[in-house]
């Protein structure tokens, strides 16, 4: 990865609220995180209200696996990986940087990693790790915000170990899968009534992976064509019924 690196920043009342949710959110630990405080927040302007304070968390950079170095020259009489070692390579870092997250938020479970399909000619294959085990639900979260966190975090961590981004995709018991079956079917639904009743259909706000899965399902319906409206963490889809002058 490169030296400018990925990172979040966090609203609260004080500096130790902030810290602490951001820790929370990305699933590691204080020690694992650099904190630099923005804003140490305060009374507002003339002492009326109060200011927020604001931090940005990033990842510490730490020595790299066993104390070996971060790269090694490879010898010129030894030929370099080829394209299917690296992806097996890519797999096992993955596996391995999950259990190890895993491991220091002390969840017991198994993770197994493959390579999934490309959407597109131009699109990448994503590297997808499915994690099982008993009683995961805390690795999920409400809507999924902590299983987007782990993810978050496994894609910064995999990018630095390998050098280069993966699209890394993450499933805890099933929940993507279950989760996107039930947005495929609302997305049918909610289209049907905006067909019926010729009025556009506004859906609730969702992460843009979730938005992308109702545009996706419904991108060759005749009858409907679908927009992402709003900002930030409001952003949500609309169904919008096709009529001549639309198309």
């Amino acid at each position: 990865m490169s030296e400018q690196r990925t990172s979040i920043e966090i609203i609260a009342p004080t500096v130790e609220e902030a810290v602490e949710r951001g820790a929370a959110e990305l699933g590691l630990p204080r020690s694992a995180l650099e904190v630099e405080i923005l804003d140490e927040g305060g009374k507002g302007l003339f002492g009326l209200g109060t200011r927020q304070a604001r931090v940005r968390l990033s990842l510490r950079a730490g020595p790299s696996r066993e104390g070996e170095p971060a790269s090694r020259p490879v010898p010129a009489n030894v030929a370099a990986p080829s394209e299917a070692e690296e992806a097996d390579d890519a797999l096992r870092v993955a596996s391995e940087i999950v259990l190890e997250l895993l491991e220091r938020m002390g969840v017991e479970a198994r993770v197994g990693a493959t390579w999934g399909e490309a959407d597109g000619p131009d699109e990448s294959r994503p590297l997808l790790l499915d994690v099982r085990g008993s009683d995961l639900s805390i690795l999920i979260g409400r809507k999924g915000e902590t299983l987007q966190a782990l993810q978050y975090v496994t894609r910064l961590i995999v990018a630095k170990e390998l050098g280069h981004p993966e699209g890394v995709v993450i499933d805890v018991e099933g929940y993507r899968e279950r989760r996107e079956r039930q947005l495929r079917q609302l997305a049918r639904r909610m289209a049907s009534q905006a067909v019926d009743s010729g009025r556009t259909m506004t859906l609730e706000p969702m992460s843009p992976a979730e938005r992308r899965i109702i545009h996706i399902e419904l991108r060759d319906h005749q009858d409907v064509r679908t927009e992402s409206v709003g900002e930030g963490d409001r952003r949500k889809v609309t169904i919008i019924p096709r009529t001549p002058s639309s198309d």
